[in-house]
């Protein structure tokens, strides 16, 4: 594959969000060897950054790959002195690529760039958007990756941890202050959606969201429901920490230790916090170094039913066993038992037995992350994704 003869410069971005940066370094790797000119936009550097990328910039032959609306949405930084966006001036392609669920940037989308393509990490949000935001003229669907960092792999049964878990916690009642914030009235509609995803395992957010906002108003406009979405973010973070939350502690107090790298844990009650060890914050990188010396990585989805999170992709590139709830997504690229082993959110439970087998069976489980690993290195890679987005620029 050739950079064709209108595209030839990207610019990237890092030091925003520190895992979006590290996607973006990967893929720039791929970018780089397929002839590109790439340009990483440093944000430790902001002001020396906005000189060199002005330069950078050439008219009609530059397009910048980003995440989360980064550069684009509430960022002024690339607001010029006529008041016209930088991307627009210069006629600069603009990539997009979300990866949480498109409510929690609803006015991000009021203000796009000219030359707007989007991406979102899960087939539902990709139907979200196409539903509620029309100006969005082109939206695909592009899941998260992994990144293989060497070829050099501890043998199974030498591995330093038996579970670890990377990933941030924050103790649900958190966000209780948001659900309880106007009245009695709108707090008992707030906990019946809650409730409805606790028992409901497997619907999406927004599905949700939508089926109690027309009880409630069954006239209620497109608009409506947007709006009335992007409002209640705090429930899918609610939501999504309980279940952190209740995955982890099933383990601990059945007497598996857990090594857990993130921000939050000692704030996560247990009956045995004695089990639950915890290292606090590391890098993208250093995550993978640690899925690397561990038997099983467990993910746990943050409510994506029809896409994946690049723990999993993470975990597999690692030759750890994933262990993580499912997805559409997920079902149809991988097998369960034989790529990764699934548990339930409903049935969560039935987990401390399954993290048993895995660890008593040593030959079996070494086959599972194999078998993963190879799925994942041929197909769900950060060069993949790369090489993916390159095609659409030509």
């Amino acid at each position: 594959m050739i950079v064709n003869k209108t595209i030839n410069k990207l610019i990237l971005f890092k030091n925003n969000i520190e895992t979006l940066g590290y996607f973006s370094e990967q893929m720039a790797k791929t970018f780089r060897k397929l002839g590109y000119e790439v340009y990483i936009f440093d944000y430790d550097f902001l002001q020396q950054g906005i000189i060199d990328l002005i330069w950078f910039c050439e008219q009609g032959k530059t397009a910048m790959i980003t995440f989360n609306f980064i550069g684009i949405g509430k960022d002024e930084d690339f607001i010029m002195e006529d008041g016209e966006l930088l991307w627009n001036q210069r006629e600069v392609l603009c990539f997009n690529i979300l990866v949480d669920h498109p409510f929690y940037y609803d006015k991000d989308f009021e203000n796009l760039p000219d030359y707007y393509k989007m991406f979102c990490i899960d087939n539902d949000h990709v139907n979200y958007v196409k539903r509620f935001y029309k100006k969005v003229k082109s939206v695909e669907f592009l899941p998260l990756a992994g990144t293989e960092i060497d070829s050099d792999y501890i043998p199974f049964y030498k591995r330093k941890f038996d579970i670890i878990f990377t990933g941030n916690y924050t103790p649900p009642t958190t966000f209780e202050k948001y659900i309880n914030r106007i009245d009695d009235e709108y707090a008992a509609f707030y906990w019946r959606i809650v409730n409805e995803l606790m028992t409901n395992t497997d619907m999406p957010m927004d599905k949700a969201m939508e089926k109690y906002i027309r009880l409630e108003i069954p006239d209620a406009s497109e608009e409506d429901l947007k709006e009335g979405m992007a409002a209640m973010i705090f429930i899918d973070l609610y939501v999504r920490f309980h279940f952190r939350g209740q995955v982890i502690k099933s383990l601990v107090d059945n007497g598996y230790i857990v090594h857990v790298f993130g921000k939050g844990w000692d704030m996560l009650p247990c009956i045995h916090p004695e089990n639950l060890i915890r290292h606090g914050s590391i890098n993208s990188y250093e995550c993978i170094c640690n899925m690397k010396n561990t038997k099983i990585s467990l993910n746990i989805m943050p409510w994506f039913k029809n896409g994946g999170h690049d723990r999993i992709f993470n975990s597999m590139l690692s030759k750890s066993v994933c262990v993580t709830d499912e997805s559409e997504f997920i079902k149809n690229k991988y097998v369960e038992g034989q790529d990764y082993i699934k548990y339930s959110l409903s049935r969560i439970n039935e987990l401390p037995d399954k993290i048993e087998k895995i660890l008593c069976d040593r030959k079996g489980s070494a086959e599972i992350a194999q078998n993963g690993y190879i799925k994942t290195k041929f197909a769900h890679t950060w060069k993949h994704r790369a090489e993916e987005l390159a095609k659409l620029l030509n």
